[in-house]
This record gives structure tokens, sequence and C-alpha cells, in this order.
């Protein structure tokens, strides 16, 4: 059967049975539409956050990420990982305890303070908005790809079907469609890592096979792929050559940024108790592992084949020709790819060869000449998202295999995306409508405003996601860095501290507010293109990068946050006893005091 068709197959039928249980499920209250009822089982609820954290950054990028730079970016897998395991224990069963639906809410009453609460909102729209753009930058990469259509097509494909069954569905049938969508992501994920471990090791767990020989040469897979990347001019695969300051700083970035994201904490609302939320968050790490126990062993095998693809005799022979890429079915996907505009070529020097290797690197300038193949890389374009969805096709695995990745890569950045839009959504009607502005408007009307806000945010989403600020990681990373300097630090403090709402106000702006200029500077004014003033290549403070700056605005956060309480009033005898009640669970407190 023809590829294409295969595509359409796949991806039909999972966006079929995405909208149906949308509208099986559908949200007939305001309660089912932020919180699905609060009767989500814990393991259900498990798997729905697995697939609601797995966004379009982890199931197509991180891994090209990491391919093409090794373990400096395993950052990516360190920070996010670390931060569900900090939001699972810290935050989550305080929070669920708190019983509200949503985080602006808990700020709100916490801080006693109808500010604090609006503030929160404009933090998590900013963070959850960038958020939304790496995810709508993927759907456009995938779309873009199975369907043939070109980016900007896919992207508004795209949010149509978000749009069908996020609106109508809320909470309740977001929940249950993201219960599908992760079947079908970590199926899509798992299945080509364990066609290519076979081949190049032959061993079926890709983790395993990372460490293991590569069966072609018997060298360690890891060795041999250091010595051609080394080979080519680049730099060692398993070494760290990055600053250290700044990947330290990206790390706990990615980390309080995790704990701090709205949409993933409102999942932990869903469930009927605190317990369960407990175990929902045990359930969602084993989801989780599934996938990040992978991603590396993807990363390093595309690498190696791609490497090999390029080089077909060798880094001590010649080059892939252009003949060869043109008649040889297993470069078929290049072709494919190219039409794309995300992958290119180009026979600069006019020898009929394409020589990819590292031009920036002198020495191997030097030995590129002298052997004839010229001065230039000649593969122009490698974009890091497509090496996922193009990994099947490259190890020559297949169609069906192909057509399962690419639902499966549609599912993770809609999955997040759906998620996403609810908290905008919720942000929005509950907290800023029924919570500042219409303290009385009824419940179909609450509803109303929250599907009005959705479809609004889908729009700017998907005009944003037309000029992305960064690949589909890169620029969540960004929206991490915003969520790391605003919202976790009010919810820490908020849990485990007496900080007043003067200094949570304080703090929260003064994070926000410093971290988005910092990104601004880097990324441009409002992702403009060409309005910035510096580059993550050549930073504003030493070698911190845009991506990195959320643990230092979240240092601001708290030094402004602790600055201003301790210089105005105390909080509230009754908010004192609150904060106890949340944190120290009924019945310990005799426990406590004899401590």
């Amino acid at each position: 059967m023809d590829q294409f068709v295969l595509n359409w197959i796949f991806i039909g039928a999972s966006f079929a049975l995405y909208i149906g249980i949308a509208v099986w499920a559908r949200a007939g209250s305001t309660s089912e539409f932020y919180a699905a009822g609060q009767g989500v089982h814990p393991v259900v609820n498990g798997m729905a956050t697995g697939a609601d954290w797995m966004s379009a950054a982890s199931f197509i990028s991180m891994a090209g990420l990491i391919a093409f730079t090794g373990y400096d970016n395993s950052s990516f897998l360190m920070g996010w990982t670390g931060g569900y395991v900090l939001l699972a224990l810290m935050l989550a069963p305080y929070l669920r305890k708190f019983g509200k639906f949503t985080v602006s809410e808990f700020i709100g009453d916490r801080f006693y303070s109808p500010t604090a609460r609006l503030v929160a909102v404009i933090c998590l729209i900013v963070a959850s908005t960038t958020y939304v753009i790496g995810q709508m930058t993927g759907v456009g990469v995938a779309f873009g790809r199975f369907l043939e259509v070109d980016n900007t097509t896919g992207l508004l494909i795209g949010a149509c079907v978000v749009f069908a069954y996020a609106v109508f569905g809320g909470m309740k049938g977001v929940t249950y469609t993201q219960v599908a969508q992760y079947c079908v992501l970590i199926i899509a994920y798992t299945i080509p890592a364990i066609f290519i471990s076979l081949q190049l090791t032959g061993n079926p767990i890709p983790a395993l096979g990372l460490f293991g020989e590569h069966a072609a040469s018997g060298e360690p897979l890891l060795a041999k792929l250091d010595a051609i990347v080394t080979e080519l001019g680049f730099a060692e695969y398993t070494a760290h050559h990055a600053d250290t300051l700044n990947m330290v700083l990206f790390t706990l970035s990615l980390m309080i940024g995790t704990a701090g994201l709205p949409h993933v904490i409102m999942r932990f609302f869903t469930v009927p108790t605190v317990s369960a939320a407990r175990w929902s968050a045990g359930w969602t790490l084993v989801f989780i592992a599934l996938l990040y126990l992978t991603a590396p062993a993807v990363g390093a095998m595309a690498r190696l084949n791609i490497s090999e693809l390029m080089w077909p005799n060798g880094t001590s022979s010649e080059p892939v020709s252009v003949q060869m890429m043109e008649d040889e079915a297993q470069y078929d996907w290049m072709a494919t790819w190219q039409k794309t505009g995300l992958l290119n070529w180009e026979d600069k020097n006019g020898d009929g060869k394409i020589a990819y290797f590292n031009d920036k690197n002198a020495d191997k300038v030097a030995e590129m000449e002298a052997a004839g193949w010229g001065s230039e890389n000649e593969l122009v374009k490698f974009n890091r998202d497509i090496l996922v969805l193009a990994n099947p096709e490259i190890a020559n695995l297949p169609g069906w295999v192909i057509a399962l990745v690419a639902a499966g890569g549609l599912a993770a950045a809609l999955s997040t995306a759906a998620g996403l839009l609810l908290a905008i959504s919720s942000a929005v009607s509950h907290d800023l409508i029924k919570g500042a502005i219409s303290p009385n408007i009824s419940e179909k009307g609450e509803l109303m405003s929250a599907r009005i806000s959705m479809a609004v945010a889908i729009a700017v989403a998907t005009y944003l996601g037309l000029n992305p600020p960064g690949f589909a990681a890169q620029t969540v990373a960004l929206a991490f860095g915003l969520a790391a300097a605003s919202i976790f630090p009010a919810l820490m403090m908020g849990i485990f501290t007496k900080v007043n709402n003067k200094g949570a106000v304080a703090g929260m702006l003064a994070g926000l507010v410093v971290t988005l200029i910092y990104i601004f500077l880097h990324k441009g004014w409002f992702f403009i293109p060409g309005t910035n003033s510096f580059s993550d290549a050549d930073p504003l403070l030493g070698t911190i990068k845009s991506t990195s700056f959320g643990a230092i605005g979240a240092m601001i956060n708290f030094a402004v946050a602790f600055m201003v309480s301790k210089s105005t009033d105390p909080i509230p005898a009754e908010i004192d006893e609150l904060v106890e009640n949340v944190r120290i669970p009924k019945g310990a407190g005799a426990a406590a005091a004899g401590h």
C-alpha cells in the first residue's frame, strides 16, 4: 500500500478515536470542564498526565537535540524527569488537599488577595501560551511531512483538530482522549526504537542496546559513534563540552519550571482524594519513564545511522554521491523530507558528492579540502525536530511503522496542547471573569466564556507557531523558564512559608518581568524575528542563555518576596492556620509537635 495512504489511515483513525471520545465524555458542567468531576481513577489519570506531560518537545524534538549534541543535551532528560519528581512529592498532594480547581485560585486564596490571583493568571497565560507555540510547531512539522502539505497548512489542520475535541470536551473529554493518545504515542515511539536497536545491536531493549555492542563492528555502540562524529570534526558525543554553569542553570530551570506548569498540576485536581493524587503521581512517573529511558538510545542510534548514510563506505572513503541519493531506496526519505523545507543539501563544489562534516572545525576543513571534497558542509539543513519522525525511514522500517510514528507524534503534540489550552481557558474564565470581573456569572455563562477563551488561545498559538522562536524543545524550554520564575516560587512559598500577599505579588511580577525581558532580548520582542539585541551564542550575562534564565528569575522571585514580606504586615491568623492545615495532615499535629 502507498505510504501516503497508510499515513492517512493511521492518522485519520486516531483522530476519529480522539474526537469520538471527546463527544462521548463531553463536559456538561464547570466541574467536569475544569476537573473531570474529580472522579478519575489514579491509573487512568497517570496515563492521561503522561500524555499531557510528554509533549511534542519530548516525542518529536528531544531525541533530535540529544542526537546532534550528545551528552550536553542530556540536561533535557535530567531537568524534566527531576522536575516531575519534585512536582509529585512537593506540590501535587498539598495542592490537591487545598481542593481548588486551578493554580491561580490556590494563589488567590492562600495569599488572600484578588491581585495575587490576577498576577498568577497573567503568569500562567504567558507561560502556557509560550508552551503551546512549541506544540503547534511540532504539529506543523508532523502534518507537513506525513500529509505532504506545507508547514502552514499542517499547522492549520492541527489547530482545527485541537479545537474540535478540547473546546467541547473540556477536562473530562481531554482526560479520556489523552489516555488514548498516550497508548498511541508510547507504542509509536518504542516500536521503531526496538526495530533499530535490534538492527544495530541485536538487543530488543533500546536502553540496553545503547550500552551494548555495535553488531557490524563488534565495538561498543557509543565508542563507534564517538569515533565517527570526531572523524567528521564534531565534538565527542559522550563527553561534556558545554559551559557547566549554563548547563546547571538550564537543568534547574527545567526542573522547577516543570513543577510550576499549571496544565500538569491541574491533572491532580481530577482524582477523588489526596491519596489518589499520590498514586496518580507514581503511575505517571512509570508511564513517563517508558519514553524517557528510550529517548537517549533513539538519539544516538539515529545519529549513527545518518552519519553512515552520508559516508556509506566509512569516513576515510568518499561521501555519498548525488546519483546514489537519487537512485537508491534507502535515501528516499531525504527527498520526501526535502519537500517540507526542513531538510536540504547542496552540491556546492559541483563534484557530484554531498560532503557532511563540521565546517566550523578548521582542521577538518583543511583535511576535506586536501581530499577534494570542498570546504563547506553540504548537508545544509537538518531540522532537529524531524529526526524522530524520520527515524523509521532512515532505518528503512516497514510503511506501517512510519505511519504509526506519524500518529504518535501528532498525539504527543495535540495531547499537551489540549492540556495547556484548558489551563489558559480556566485561568481566563474561572479566575479572571468569575473571580474578578463578573462573580455572579452563571455556570452556563462561565462554560461559554471558557470555550471562547480556549478558541482565542488556539488562534494566538497557531499564529505564533508559524514563526516559533526555536525548535519545539527550545521553545518549550522558554515556557519552563517563565513558569520557574513566576509560578513555582509562589506555590512553594504558599505551602511551606509564611510569606504575605504583598511579597507574593512583588515576587511573581519581578520574576516574570525580568525573565521575559531577558528572553525577548535574545529571541526578539514578542518573538518577532530580527528584534533581538543578543543571541544565545553570545548572551547578555556571561554564558547564561535565555533558556537557562528561569532559574535566575526564580531566585529573584524568592528574594523579592521575602524582602517585601519581611518589611510589611504578617499574614492573618486564619491564613496561618490554613497553611498549617494544608502542610500537615489531620491527626499528625501531635507527632509534628513531638519533634
